[in-house]
């Protein structure tokens, strides 16, 4: 890891990753669009997720999945699916429908869910169930009438977790073939209004090319972590964390920003002495040589690095740290304590994993049931309110800015004698 004290902090530190345009992915992208599940299948094979015949999964190989999945397994993933719902259920609650009346005039909003989203689910070297149910369920909560994941090698496991969530259809792709898929439809696979996710660089930059044709949740990044933390955390707890993240990908990182130098020291000792047995060190270790320890003077500092790099994750372990929550704005999750660790939201303790990396965090949030609803207004307004209130004002500013017709249509309202 690289030691820095806070003021040796160059402004490259605070620099997020520009994502390249990927001339293949655009190649893939406009394949799929003019040939659909020719491509994709083309495309499956020549990245080696094999001869795709079927590309949707049929309900007879969903409840096979399902049957043959471990009871302990199924346990842990519906206790996991009871809290993200419970969560998601919560968050919904705060959105409401409005309506005002004024002057004769009834004004209002709706919240109108979408009605067709899909779910990327990360395939690859490992299964990853948790992506599945932190997409669909805030879905299926907010009332999308279909929802439809795409996975690439799927394992018996995540086709589990996607129909204990409440996936509607399953289907095996993966890659920018199957984002396109989903923006713009196959024989197979139906377009969608939304695509949510993470994934690989590939992915990411399918998303990029495909958004306007529909909606995305973000452009993500590798994952990334940031650990705030005084004498009174833990070292095993911080290092253990660290290399939670760092194993994801060789260009996560992990950022461990401290006022104890014997802390940071510490750190580095469990640091070492988890990868010596970690089954994942091959790739942890090469993002963990990458990674930062930052020495600062007090946690002014801290707040002050936080909410300039705004991390996906971020952890403060230090005394009093719930107290200064207000501080910190930018961020994808925050973790609160010894005890909050970053695991827990990577599964089951209720919030979404799909978070904001690369400094998204400064204008957006978390994947949450706010992504998969629209607030769209509506407005009804009297005869009498029209004449003497609004035309004259829709008059002017029409003038003002030379759009005739629209001062043609607030005149023709204010003059009619019907």
């Amino acid at each position: 890891m690289k030691f820095i004290k806070y003021n040796d902090i160059s402004q490259d530190f605070y620099k997020y990753q520009e994502f390249a345009v990927i001339e293949t992915v655009s190649e893939i992208v406009n394949y799929v669009k003019i040939h659909g599940d020719e491509a994709v299948r083309k495309y499956s094979r020549q990245f080696g997720d094999g001869e795709l015949q079927n590309l949707e999964l049929s309900a007879e190989e969903i409840d096979e999945a399902v049957l043959n999945t471990p009871d302990d397994i199924k346990n842990y993933m519906q206790k996991a699916v009871r809290n993200i719902k419970n969560f998601a259920e919560a968050q919904f609650s705060s959105l409401k429908n409005v309506e005002i009346s004024m002057e004769e005039t009834v004004l209002g909003h709706k919240i109108i869910p979408l009605q067709r989203v899909g779910a990327y689910v990360p395939g690859g070297n490992y299964p990853l169930p948790s992506s599945a149910i932190m997409s669909v369920i805030p879905a299926r909560v907010a009332g999308v009438e279909e929802i439809i994941v795409c996975s690439p090698k799927i394992h018996q496991t995540t086709i589990a977790a996607c129909k204990l969530a409440g996936a509607d259809r399953i289907f095996r792709i993966g890659g920018a073939q199957a984002v396109a898929a989903m923006a713009y439809g196959t024989e197979s696979v139906p377009c969608v209004d939304k695509i949510t996710g993470p994934g690989n660089k590939y992915v990411t930059a399918a998303k990029k090319e495909i958004y306007g044709v529909c909606g995305i949740d973000f452009l993500a990044g590798p994952s990334e972590i940031m650990i705030i933390a005084d004498e009174t955390a833990r070292a095993e707890f911080i290092a253990a964390d660290m290399l939670a993240q760092t194993e994801h990908d060789p260009d996560a990182r992990a950022y461990f920003v401290t006022t104890s130098e014997k802390l940071a020291e510490d750190v580095v000792c469990k640091v070492d002495e988890f990868l010596k047995e970690l089954k994942t060190a091959d790739i942890a270790g090469k993002s963990i040589a990458e990674s930062f320890i930052i020495l600062i003077e007090n946690i002014d500092q801290a707040v002050e690095i936080s909410n300039k790099k705004a991390p996906e994750h971020l952890e403060i372990c230090y005394k009093n740290a719930g107290s200064d929550i207000d501080r910190y704005k930018n961020y994808g999750s925050l973790f609160i304590g010894n005890y909050s660790a970053e695991v827990f939201g990577d599964y089951c303790s209720g919030t979404n994993h799909v978070l904001p990396t690369n400094g998204v965090a400064r204008y957006s949030g978390g994947l949450s049931v706010f992504d998969f609803v629209k607030i769209q207004t509506y407005q009804e307004i009297s005869k009498n309110t029209a004449k003497k209130s609004l035309c004259q004002i829709a008059s002017n500013f029409a003038a003002i800015e030379g759009l005739y017709a629209h001062k043609l249509s607030a005149e023709l309202r204010a003059f009619d004698q019907k």
